[in-house]
């Protein structure tokens, strides 16, 4: 069986991909560590927006580049590249969501996982 990942820290994709969020520009960069929550199928979600499709499409292609170059690892599933208003980047242990700013409101996806622990990252960094 063929292994999906030369690396399987999951600590260090995270960190990437919050890495390649700021390097796109990417607001209101959030992860939800959801570690402690039993029900979760996820060690984190990653979250942000884009203020444009163009740029929700940019930030998705950019981690998916970085994260196998960096890392090898390939995302096990992801979406939503049909009309950049949500896309999903599953990498098993840390799931990114990349939103045009007007689904990520209606969805609120950080409400949902209030009782996770929350790190918010600063868009100028």
């Amino acid at each position: 069986m063929r292994k999906r990942h030369l690396t399987d820290d999951t600590e260090v994709i995270h960190k990437l991909v919050v890495e390649t969020m700021q390097d796109k520009k990417a607001k209101e960069i959030v992860s939800l560590n959801l570690k402690n929550i039993h029900t979760a199928v996820t060690d984190y979600f990653v979250i942000c927006h884009g203020n444009s499709k163009t740029q929700v499409d940019a930030i998705a292609q950019a981690i998916l580049e970085n994260v196998k170059k960096e890392c090898g690892a390939m995302a096990y599933n992801k979406e939503g590249f049909e009309n950049s208003e949500w896309i999903l980047i599953d990498y098993v242990d840390v799931v990114v969501h990349v939103f045009l700013e007007s689904t990520r409101s209606f969805y609120q996806l950080e409400k949902l996982w209030a009782d996770a622990e929350k790190l918010t990252f600063d868009d100028e960094q």
